[in-house]
């Protein structure tokens, strides 16, 4: 498959957490958890949301559909970033999550973010030391922003 179509296949698979959000109409679940990257613009431009993680992959790296096959280091960097802001999120937001969802929620929903950033670091480590590859490019960069389409920075707290 050319890479333009290969990426354009990847960019709409980021629609797929959106069909877990009917399972979520009292709150966040652990199939849909509200993440941040979809249910704050959801406020802001109405259910439109569902597209922003499409939007940002493809504003993130637009060579992708050019087949381009190195990471860009401004990757690397988004990564270390949300890992870091994805820790404070958490605790900051444990009180509230235990409060309102429970500590199932939050526990489940810490473990499969440990999953994701670990998956994630693996990734990346290998493309860092294997050198440049279309499919490894593309993996990365959808594995990222699948993580932030549907489970980093869940919600925690009181929906008012």
């Amino acid at each position: 498959m050319k890479s333009d179509r290969l990426t354009l296949v990847a960019r709409l698979s980021l629609l797929l957490p959106i069909a877990f959000w009917p399972f979520s109409r009292e709150g966040p679940t652990v199939l849909y958890p509200f993440p941040l990257f979809t249910f704050l613009p959801l406020f802001l431009i109405g259910p439109a949301a569902a597209a922003v993680p499409v939007v940002l992959f493809f504003a993130w790296n637009p060579g992708l559909f050019h087949g381009d096959a190195t990471i860009p280091k401004r990757s690397y960097v988004l990564l270390i970033v949300a890992i870091v802001l994805s820790v404070l999120w958490f605790l900051l937001g444990w009180r509230d999550g235990l409060a309102v969802e429970g500590s199932n929620y939050n526990y489940f929903m810490s473990a499969l973010n440990l999953i994701w950033i670990a998956l994630l670091c693996v990734i990346f480590e290998r493309c860092w030391k294997t050198g440049p590859s279309f499919k490894m490019n593309l993996l990365a960069h959808w594995l990222l922003f699948m993580w932030f389409a549907w489970y980093a920075f869940p919600f925690f707290g009181e929906i008012t």
